[in-house]
């Protein structure tokens, strides 16, 4: 079965040239030109991946993608957001209301299959064993259950933040590199730009409170996870 892919946008001229990349690159394609077709169509196929443009007539793509992450037959599927808005604050406010990955316009259609290459071919490699629970001080990362507790109480935090944390205390007390993680995270190669890690690290800082004293920046190469 052809992997589909729900292209989400009003402008036709980008819908024609999402159906010419994503088809050239082998996948199948659902169009929506709005919030509520996009909801509709993504109920209906249950798509391998979305690609969501955040300005969209009626309903805009952040309270889609909100949504969608609400209900349990779409919370799973990969989100990334298309749009010109490309400041830090709104790349945050995308990843916070559970977009996978963000792409601004204009965009490279070589870049934006790697990228949508990365984010459906993760999980499916061969299974590494892993730590059950990994405890640094008072925080626990709870690797089954998917969950981090600092001090007894639960912090929420998207997949993606968790799998970074995860990779990090995995690996505490050894540097990490932006070109490092972005491999092993987001499955992307080093030609990406590596603000995406800076910024996930800033949110999953704030996130942690008075834990991101374990996340150590190391000036000029990546992050650590201090070792005790």
């Amino acid at each position: 079965m052809s992997t589909t892919i729900l292209a989400v946008d009003d402008e036709p001229d980008v819908l024609d040239l999402l159906d010419f990349t994503l088809k050239q690159a082998g996948y199948r394609v659902e169009f929506a030109e709005d919030g509520n077709q996009a909801l509709t169509k993504a109920r209906q196929t249950l798509p391998d991946l979305i690609l969501l443009d955040w300005m969209l007539p009626e309903m805009e793509g952040l309270e889609v993608c909100k949504l969608l992450r609400r209900d349990p037959a779409t919370s799973t599927i990969p989100i990334i957001m298309l749009t010109a808005k490309a400041t830090e604050v709104d790349r945050i406010l995308g990843f916070e209301l559970g977009a996978d990955d963000y792409v601004t316009k204009p965009f490279s259609p070589r870049e934006l299959v790697l990228r949508i290459k990365a984010i459906l071919s993760r999980g499916r490699g061969a299974a590494k064993p892993v730590a059950e629970q990994i405890e640094v001080g008072e925080l626990i990362v709870d690797v089954p259950g998917h969950q981090v507790i600092w001090k007894g109480k639960p912090i929420d935090l998207t997949a993606t933040e968790f799998k970074l944390l995860h990779v990090l205390a995995e690996r505490r007390g050894r540097v990490q590199s932006r070109e490092v993680l972005l491999q092993d995270v987001w499955n992307y190669e080093s030609m990406i730009d590596t603000r995406t890690v800076d910024t996930h690290v800033r949110r999953l800082r704030e996130k942690l409170g008075e834990a991101e004293q374990y996340i150590e920046t190391v000036r000029g190469v990546g992050y650590r996870f201090a070792a005790s």
